[in-house]
């Protein structure tokens, strides 16, 4: 963390960290499926290609032909099986395919309690998310009490330095439960 030398230097740090939260929360639901095909679902994995971890779409060109199908069409052929393996090690409960040149993932469509699991996990990342912006309100708060105390800022400055990092933190936590309930109810409802 960066020296905060005054309260608006506080405040703006707390608004960069809590929207790195924010964005992340956003990447991390853009990981889970919801019965389309959407080739962001394939995002987090992680291919062994001649020992170094790489994305798919680095690997391939990925592409979705119906709502129901990725295919991802490797620039070396070779990769071919690495990418069937992540997939499937990848614990999304995706069953891919291939012809030795292609890798077709076919998007089962979700059971009710894939659903609610998924419900769940959306439910445990938004936790973990909500935690990450409470310890940058944390953080910020003692920085800015460390900079009363060490008379770098007046009382009033604390106080309304305070509220503003309040309506800061409130503000960045309603993005992410905005975001949760819309993820929730998109993999929820019956397609």
């Amino acid at each position: 963390m960066s020296t905060i030398g005054s309260s608006k230097d506080a405040l703006a740090q707390a608004k960069i960290r809590m929207e790195k939260a924010v964005e992340d929360f956003r990447k991390e639901l853009s990981g889970v499926r919801t019965g389309r095909a959407n080739s962001s679902v394939l995002d987090n994995v992680r291919v062994d290609y001649h020992g170094t971890p790489m994305s798919i779409n680095q690997l391939g060109a990925l592409n979705v032909p119906d709502p129901m199908t990725i295919v991802i069409a490797p620039w070396d052929p070779g990769a071919v099986p690495l990418i069937d393996k992540a997939i499937r090690m990848a614990d999304l409960g995706l069953n891919p395919t291939n012809d030795g040149k292609v890798v077709r993932v076919p998007i089962p469509p979700l059971t009710e309690d894939r659903r609610k699991d998924l419900a769940k996990h959306i439910h445990k990342v938004l936790e973990n998310h909500r935690t990450a912006i409470r310890s940058v309100r944390r953080d910020i708060k003692e920085a800015v009490e460390k900079l009363e105390k060490e008379k770098k800022i007046s009382e009033d400055d604390k106080k309304r330095s305070l509220d503003e990092l309040e309506k800061v933190t409130h503000s960045e936590t309603k993005k992410i439960e905005d975001l949760s309930a819309a993820k929730e109810k998109e993999v929820l409802e019956l397609k």
